[in-house]
């Protein structure tokens, strides 16, 4: 864990940035809502039409890029199987693994979200700052050189 003080400003950063995120996401939320998915729904079709390299993603791999339980992408992909979204295939590589893959429905639900999100980051472009470590450690720098700031 770094040793340099964390300031007020330290703190301003890492809330504005959440600050950001948390608008995106919320829009997202709000805009997925509107279009029959779920924004879980989307990320899960986002994630099998990005995965790199191929058309398709695994259950294992699905729950990493969603940064979820194994049994909650399972669930996840049920659901989406019901709606018309995804279909599971045996993999012709090795019978055990099963492949997701998106059907027409889901990729013209995905390319239509899709395009509305490129729409959103662009439309936001420059308000939306990720802090760099530059900024981060600025304000440290400057509360070390005057005394200021939490020491651990």
């Amino acid at each position: 864990m770094s040793k340099l003080p964390f300031g007020k400003e330290d703190f301003e950063a890492l809330s504005a940035f959440r600050y950001q995120v948390r608008r995106y996401l919320r829009w997202s939320e709000q805009l997925t809502r509107r279009q029959g998915v779920t924004n879980l729904q989307y990320l899960l079709m986002l994630h099998i039409k990005g995965f790199p390299g191929r058309e398709w993603a695994s259950i294992t791999e699905l729950a990493e890029r969603l940064q979820a339980r194994h049994h909650g992408v399972v669930a996840l992909v049920t659901r989406c199987e019901k709606l018309g979204l995804v279909e599971r295939r045996a993999s012709r590589a090795d019978g055990r693994q099963v492949e997701v893959h998106l059907t027409r429905k889901g990729s013209r639900t995905v390319d239509r979200l899709a395009r509305l999100h490129r729409e959103e980051l662009i439309r936001i472009e420059g308000g939306f700052a990720v802090p760099g470590k530059e900024q981060l450690t600025q304000a440290a720098r400057k509360g070390a050189a005057g005394g200021e700031g939490d020491n651990p």
